[in-house]
């Protein structure tokens, strides 16, 4: 099957005009979820699959905006991988990968020449998702950037946040490396967020791979050294039940377990686990929470990895 034709701006959830001198490109999340369970259900979203569809902007409020104050936003749809067939591909293989080979990277890979060869002007870039985005973004390193040597040498940053960045993959990637500290440029910045007791009882999260690593981020740290709550410039959070969010203190801390490769936080998810969701995610994940708990630190990041990169450029 072909890959979705990027020219045509409505495969696009973002195609802004260029105002600002860097861009960044965001593969979201899997939105195709609940549905993707329906008896017969297609292993893969087609591109106007509803449920997709509404859950884009809901990501791209919570996740995407926050590179929107540095850079020129760029988000194409594509057909994704379901949340029961990546689960049931990363519990046969160990990770997600083979789910996101053939029509995920294709339509991805195409959006990518098409944003590079007609959008991106040879502008600095971030690249960015959550999630299976994030299992895409790697995938992507490892082959699209590696064959593109030219586009790669332009990047600021990826953020990879929501999936796992093993020492294998860096290993068997010595081009990428990861991010060391909070102004760092050319690198992987990347966290899983868990609640106390998915450590304690080592859950399986099927984002948690063995051997991954995180950064801290609220003190840019690798290791278990303790962030307070003090240290969070503002969270993303939902008003009671009225649907809408403000930026506000919901009192979100954060610390490395380094046996586990996680940042744990002893803030509250935001909702109950789904019932469904708990053999995929753990009892007490905050998977949903990745970008939303630390939004500002996320939005201040950027904006400090980008003034980097132009001063060393």
């Amino acid at each position: 099957m072909n890959a979705i034709d990027y020219s045509n701006k409505n495969n696009w959830y973002k195609r802004p005009e260029a105002i600002k001198d860097v861009d960044t490109f965001y593969v979201y999340a899997t939105e195709y979820i609940m549905s993707s369970f329906d008896e017969g259900a297609p292993d893969y979203a087609t591109i106007d699959n509803e449920e997709m569809l509404q859950g884009v902007p809901v990501e791209y409020m919570g996740h995407a905006t926050t590179f929107e104050d540095s850079t020129n936003v760029f988000v194409p749809y594509y057909r994704q991988a379901g949340m029961k067939y990546g689960g049931n591909i990363s519990k046969e293989t160990g990770d997600v990968n083979a789910a996101l080979y053939g029509m995920p990277y294709d339509d991805v890979t195409a959006a990518l020449d098409y944003y590079f060869e007609q959008c991106n002007g040879g502008r600095p870039f971030i690249i960015a998702g959550h999630s299976q985005g994030s299992a895409m973004v790697l995938l992507l390193l490892r082959t699209y950037f590696k064959d593109h040597p030219d586009y790669y040498e332009r990047m600021v940053a990826a953020y990879t946040i929501g999936y796992s960045v093993t020492k294998d993959y860096l290993e068997a990637n010595p081009h990428l490396k990861f991010a060391t500290g909070e102004n760092d440029t050319g690198v992987i910045v990347a966290w899983n967020t868990e609640g106390p007791k998915n450590v304690e009882l080592n859950a399986h999260n099927v984002v948690v791979l063995p051997g991954t690593m995180s950064i801290n981020p609220l003190n840019w740290k690798l290791d278990e050294t303790y962030a307070p709550a003090s240290m969070n410039l503002g969270s993303f959070a939902p008003v009671g039940d009225t649907g809408e969010y403000e930026i506000r203190d919901v009192g979100v801390d954060a610390q490395i377990n380094l046996a586990r490769g996680v940042v744990v936080t002893n803030a509250p998810s935001y909702s109950e686990a789904a019932e469904e969701m708990i053999p995929y995610f753990g009892p007490d994940c905050r998977h949903g929470e990745d970008y939303v708990f630390f939004y500002n630190n996320i939005k201040d990041n950027v904006a400090k990895r980008v003034e980097a990169y132009k001063a060393s450029h």
